[in-house]
């Protein structure tokens, strides 16, 4: 399971290696990778559907308790099955479409990495390693996104959803966190079973808008969906793969996996209702505002992702089992749909519907294919996609909440995407033949396999429903509802309130096709209105607004001036740590000094004069002097308190730093002024400031000790450990070693910067 997880992170390693070697056959070589995964998962669904969920754990940071488990269920199933299937036929398409670009090799790097990512996020049970892998998903479609980096376009959408998911992932982040704190454990096959705990707990509440917050983001729903459509600045293969099985149902997923411990919670089933019931009609109408075949396809994506969620919402049996179909043939049409679009766009060199047309007899199985997936789109019988649509309808008649909202939104949506499956089966194929900026023909078999495969699926599954029911849907089912549900797909259920609706919705939706020409630009300017006073022109006054804060605090905090930074710091630092201190340790200025010697008072005022004199000399000489002074009265102290190791090291590294220094200061020039006199008085003020924090701090900790001091263990350990008898070198060389090998490090590098200053000639360079 490991290596199947990882296997596509290893072979995008391999990618620049195996491109320039297979050449135009890459994109077949590279679909072995998936297409073995796929039947490595599908082995798997018999044992499943038979004895239920597994587990299967591999260590990792045991310590901190976090894991590499995967889950294997139904739900991680269906997606794995979704990953690797539709993504072989990505690869073998990415082949065809890119054939002969001068980056497919990074192209390769990137979907490998992608779906690898994405197959290790549905499949890990541990909630830090799917955080992991989702964070991931964000970075390699980034990538992705950005693919055409030339293209201000395309970086400029790969930046917008970078930002707006790694936001929801921060959020996410917060949510998983307090989750696993609540629930004791970060394990989600613990968790699933501690709904009641979880919903009587004061965080439940945060726990839950959190968690919506992150997979909101990831799933664009309303009003975060804006990210999606701009995203089809990627190239087509992209797009067919995040739309139909991957990135943009991570949040769906991770809704639908933790519905059996959120499900009960009134507050769950009103936000998912509502904000999926407001996406499904959204995407759909959005859908129809455009003319541009990947825009169209990614609305109805926003769709499809905002009717999942509102089914996870409505929580019952047969939103459930809704839920599992609607996924599953989405899936279908969608990877088929968008491959079509990619077809179109690269035969003809526009992606514009209404510039095409009579294109059937030049591309008959383009054109023939493209229906049947349009069709499963639009819900019409005998596709798959009739059945999972009905079963939406049925589910949205039995919803506990908002029933009669939602209601007319799942009207509303099917007519929009009945009209926009009608405009993508129908304008670029039938009609006369329209002149495009290329001459088209049929696609070649690398790009024709997959809508081929998956559309005919989409039909078959919808004939033979006993093939997916029991082995796909019925464990999906149970995984997300929580307990086993019994499933019995068909066609036929007699003339029922949902197939009703969905005769109204058919007419409906062929009046407006009718008319569709007609009142395309009185929704272009609707188009134009919400761009303007939208979502999106709230995400750039958002953006502009970070633009002009960092700016500022640029300008203030960050000008140039060490001097200023080093303030900050110190003032923020000791502030805290003072206001700390005095709120819990209370101000003690008494000391007791009974037992004092003269000779310790000498050396501590000869400590504070020669600080001072080094602070206000302005010889470079006599600041040398003076701090050799201050070194040398440390030393004396360590001899004086019986440290005569520390003593004799301290005494040498200070002749050494003395001697360094003079040699360098005798080349450099003298003491200048550059800062005023309040400048000078502030920093005074500052540095005394700090080191009275410090002063108490150090008393405090003096006289609070909350552990049994170190000393005893160096004592016992010096000989039997480090095979020496002193115990201070002992403690340099083998019980702090790491900490020695820095400082000697840090020694180190001074020496280098101290001889670079000395071989500096700038009189040199100037005559040069």
């Amino acid at each position: 399971m490991l290596l199947a997880v990882l296997s596509g992170f290893l072979l995008a390693i391999a990618a620049p290696w195996l491109c320039p070697l297979f050449k135009d056959r890459v994109g077949w070589f590279m679909a072995l990778l998936p297409a073995s995964l796929f039947l490595y998962f599908a082995s798997m669904l018999p044992e499943v559907a038979a004895h239920g969920p597994q587990v299967v754990e591999y260590s990792w940071f045991p310590a901190l308790g976090i894991t590499l488990n995967f889950l294997i269920d139904g739900l991680s199933l269906m997606f794995a099955l979704l990953i690797s299937g539709i993504g072989t036929f990505i690869l073998i398409y990415a082949g065809g479409y890119l054939k002969g670009h001068p980056d497919l090799a990074r192209f390769y790097v990137l979907i490998l990495s992608f779906m690898a990512s994405m197959m290790g996020l549905v499949l890990s049970e541990n909630l830090i390693t799917l955080f992991v892998f989702w964070e991931l998903t964000s970075i390699t479609s980034y990538l992705l996104i950005g693919f055409n980096h030339e293209d201000p376009a395309a970086r400029r959408s790969a930046l917008q959803g970078l930002f707006v998911t790694v936001a929801g992932g921060l959020a996410l982040l917060a949510g998983l966190i307090m989750l696993g704190t609540v629930a004791g454990t970060y394990s989600l096959s613990e968790i699933l079973n501690s709904g009641e705990a979880l919903q009587d707990h004061g965080l439940f509440t945060a726990i839950l808008l959190c968690i919506l917050a992150g997979c909101f983001t990831k799933s664009a729903q309303v009003p975060l969906h804006f990210w999606l459509p701009n995203a089809m600045a990627a190239p087509t293969p992209v797009s067919a793969y995040l739309h139909s099985a991957t990135m943009v149902k991570a949040g769906v997923y991770l809704l639908a996996r933790l519905n059996p411990a959120f499900g009960e919670a009134e507050l769950w089933t009103l936000m998912l209702c509502l904000f999926g019931g407001l996406t499904m009609f959204t995407g759909a109408f959005m859908a129809l505002t455009h003319t541009g075949l990947k825009k169209m396809l990614a609305y109805s994506t926003i769709m499809a992702l905002g009717t999942l969620v509102m089914l996870i919402g409505i929580g019952t049996p047969t939103a459930m089992i809704a839920f599992a179909c609607f996924l599953f043939g989405h899936s279908l049409y969608k990877g088929a749909l968008f491959m079509v679009a990619g077809i179109l766009d690269h035969e003809t060199g526009t992606k514009d519907v209404a510039a095409m047309g009579g294109l059937r007899g030049l591309m008959p199985y383009t054109a023939i294919f493209a229906a049947i997936a349009a069709l499963s789109l639009a819900g019409l019988p005998p596709l798959f996609g009739f059945v999972a649509k009905e079963l939406m309808l049925e589910a949205v008649l039995e919803a506990p909440l908002l029933q009669n909202l939602l209601l007319v939104l799942a009207v509303g949506a099917g007519v929009c995407v009945m009209v926009v499956a009608a405009v993508i089966a129908i304008k670029p194929f039938y009609g006369p033949l329209k002149p495009t900026p290329k001459d088209p023909h049929e696609a070649p078999p690398s790009m024709l396999a997959g809508p081929v495969v998956l559309a005919t699926l989409s039909l078959l599954f919808g004939l033979l429903l006993f093939i997916p029911e029991s082995l796909l849907i019925e464990p999906v089912v149970a995984a997300v509802y929580g307990e086993p549900v019994a499933v019995s797909l068909s066609l036929w259920h007699g003339i029922n309130l949902p197939l009703m609706l969905s005769g109204l919705v058919l007419l409906l939706g062929i009046g407006v096709f009718l008319f569709w020409s007609r009142i395309q630009p009185q929704i272009a300017i609707l188009r134009e209105f919400l761009g303007r006073f939208g979502p999106e022109a709230g995400y750039f006054k958002i953006m502009e607004g970070l633009t002009k804060g960092a700016t500022w605090q640029t300008s203030v905090l960050q000008n140039g001036k060490m001097g200023n930074y080093m303030i900050v710091l110190v003032l923020t630092t000791f502030m805290l740590t003072g206001y700390t201190l005095m709120e819990r340790q209370g101000l003690r200025l008494w000391l007791d000094l009974g037992g004092s010697q003269v000779h310790e008072w000498m050396v501590a005022v000869l400590l504070v004069m020669a600080g001072g004199v080094a602070s206000l000399t302005s010889s470079r000489l006599g600041a040398v002097a003076s701090m050799g002074v201050l070194g040398f009265s440390v030393a004396l102290v360590f001899i004086l308190f019986s440290a005569p190791d520390l003593g004799i090291t301290q005494v040498l590294v200070e002749t050494l730093t003395v001697i360094l220094l003079v040699l360098v200061l005798f080349r450099l020039p003298g003491f200048v002024r550059l800062s005023s006199t309040y400048e000078r008085v502030r920093d005074a003020v500052v540095a005394l400031f700090a080191g009275a924090v410090v002063t108490l701090l150090v008393l405090a900790v003096i006289e609070i000790q909350y552990f049994e001091s170190i000393s005893a263990f160096h004592i016992e350990n010096s000989v039997t450990l480090g095979y020496g008898r002193n115990i201070v070198n002992v403690i340099l060389v083998d019980f702090r070693a790491l900490d020695t090998l820095g400082e000697i490090f840090v020694l180190a590098l001074a020496a280098i910067g101290v001889y670079s200053m000395i071989k500096f000639r700038p009189e040199a360079k100037e005559k040069s």
